[in-house]
């Protein structure tokens, strides 16, 4: 028997385990579906990486993270595009369902958002060939404005679909609740990349209130305010029916507990208010 439906992002276990101790961690809860952060790949090295991947059948529902596109310069601009292009590979090495970007915010010293947000829409377009030859979907994940300076101006669903609908095929969304769920658009815009096969994965956590880090304490499922079974109904409605991945940054709470009660929670959760 396995976890259907259900995705293990391993940031969700990252302060317990290393990604060898992570997978072996989720097959004793019945979890197939795992999706890696590049440091952790590059810890046990990429090829042992792809070597668990392949010989426990799991299913890797992305790499997290691309991006970070804006730069003071245009050396900076070209480092960024090189070491996308190495993601995309190591997502073709893991077999990945896509590459997730973040895809970075303000320049140091810079005020111009509109300024970064066109240099991320030419990283992306950067790299899209690449990643097209490569078979791997690159997934703008739009993040909370409040990550607009330093992680991500691109801010919501419909800004992410607007760059989609820019540069064509090979490249959608992450739906990630935490990021979206107050938009008051986010119905239609769930609409809108559904007619247009956009999406390319779901995070699920919780918004807690009240939020005591704004990066690192995030909850688990069913202890916030987001109408979780809302949000996968309207994906379901756009028609997507993809795994729903568990991403979790909780320094004082789920990082300080034993690994085998986080991933035995998220499960009991899924299940139940997912």
């Amino acid at each position: 028997m396995t976890v259907e439906g259900l995705s293990i992002n391993l940031a969700t276990v990252r302060q317990q385990y290393d990604m060898r101790q992570a997978v072996d961690a989720c097959l004793k809860q019945d979890i197939v579906a795992i999706a890696p952060w590049r440091d952790q790949v590059h810890k046990i090295g990429l090829s042992e990486a792809a070597r668990i991947v392949a010989d426990n059948k799991l299913k890797v529902t992305g790499l997290c993270r691309g991006g970070m596109f804006p730069a003071v310069d245009a050396e900076g601009r070209a480092a960024a595009i090189d070491d996308n292009k190495r993601a995309i590979d190591e997502a073709a090495a893991l077999n990945a369902d896509c590459l997730v970007l973040v895809v970075g915010g303000l320049p140091a010293g810079s005020r111009d958002i509109a300024h970064a947000r066109e240099m991320v829409a030419d990283g992306i377009a950067a790299i899209l060939p690449h990643a097209r030859s490569s078979g791997i979907p690159l997934a703008i994940e739009p993040l909370h404005p409040m990550y607009a300076a330093d992680r991500a101006c691109v801010n919501t669903l419909e800004q992410a679909l607007d760059i989609c609908d820019l540069l064509g095929d090979g490249i959608g969304v992450a739906i990630d609740v935490y990021h979206v769920w107050w938009d008051p658009k986010l119905h239609q815009q769930i609409a809108r990349a559904g007619a247009d096969g956009r999406i390319l994965a779901h995070h699920i956590c919780d918004w807690l209130v009240p939020t005591t880090d704004l990066l690192l304490d995030r909850g688990m499922m069913g202890d916030g305010v987001i109408d979780l079974k809302g949000i996968r109904a309207e994906i379901e409605k756009a028609g997507f029916f993809g795994l729903q991945e568990v991403e979790i940054f909780s320094q004082n709470n789920w990082w300080t507990r034993p690994g085998e009660e986080v991933l035995s929670t998220c499960v009991d959760r899924f299940r139940s208010v997912c």
